[in-house]
């Protein structure tokens, strides 16, 4: 059993068909990169798996148990994140307060519930140290790193759901070279905690670095689903672009 399997799933805006019958699965531990020209559905899939969106037919199991129809924060209890574009960082806290932001941990003192920055601060410690990411302090002011560096505050806040899934849109994008391998590395991190990533991605070599499957999504249908190791540049740009136009069996 995959740990998220979407069978024929469909959404419709109007009369604009954004997904037509989306089927595809991702497996405990691996990375499946999903690409696409812009309007290819790709938003709009990772809004229906996250509880945004709710699928007007179709199957989206995770875990084993349905989760359509369920909001976004159930499905995130259920094990899935999704770290966005901008980050959705407050850059003018610093890195612990970014990780605990929204769920801070707090101690009693005369009976008064206090938000506990030592022990936020030893915890974001462990959690940075896991990640191996590159970040001087976590009492540092977010604002003040690297996109890299605010990339691993990103994965480091999500991580404290206990994500089974973490799905990451263009974490590269406008990155220096440097910092490309650096989330590549946490990337691949990920995946030997076990944990399961969907890559959404513009930049095919860094699709190739670290996916294990490619599913090339164009005009709402999946068109190409291939082991990584099974296909290449040339083969994902045409489908891509659409010199195959046969969906994906």
């Amino acid at each position: 059993m995959s740990l998220l399997e979407l069978k024929d799933v469909r959404k419709t805006f109007g009369a604009i068909e954004a997904l037509r019958g989306v089927t595809f699965s991702v497996e405990a531990g691996s990375a499946v990169a999903l690409v696409g020209d812009n309007g290819a559905g790709k938003s709009t899939l990772m809004k229906t798996i996250t509880g945004v969106h709710r699928p007007d037919a179709g199957e989206i199991r995770f875990d084993g148990d349905s989760i359509v129809g369920k909001d976004p924060g159930r499905i995130r209890e259920a094990g899935i994140e999704m770290i966005y574009q901008d980050l959705a960082l407050a850059r003018m806290r610093n890195v612990a307060s970014n990780i605990f932001l929204g769920r801070e941990l707090t101690r009693s003192v005369l009976g008064v519930r206090l938000v506990d920055t030592n022990r936020m601060r030893n915890e974001a410690e462990a959690m940075v140290a896991r990640l191996g990411a590159r970040i001087p302090s976590v009492s540092q002011m977010t604002g003040h790193l690297s996109g890299g560096q605010q990339q691993s505050v990103a994965i480091a806040r999500a991580l404290t759901f206990n994500p089974k899934l973490v799905i990451m849109d263009e974490p590269t994008a406008a990155l220096a070279v440097r910092e490309v391998e650096h989330v590549l590395d946490l990337i691949r991190t990920l995946k030997r905690d076990g944990i399961s990533v969907i890559l959404i991605s513009h930049r095919l070599t860094d699709v190739f670095s670290v996916s294990d499957r490619i599913v090339v999504l164009r005009q709402g249908e999946v068109i190409a689903d291939d082991a990584t190791c099974d296909t290449s540049m040339n083969a994902v740009v045409a489908h891509i672009v659409g010199a195959h136009s046969e969906p994906a069996s």
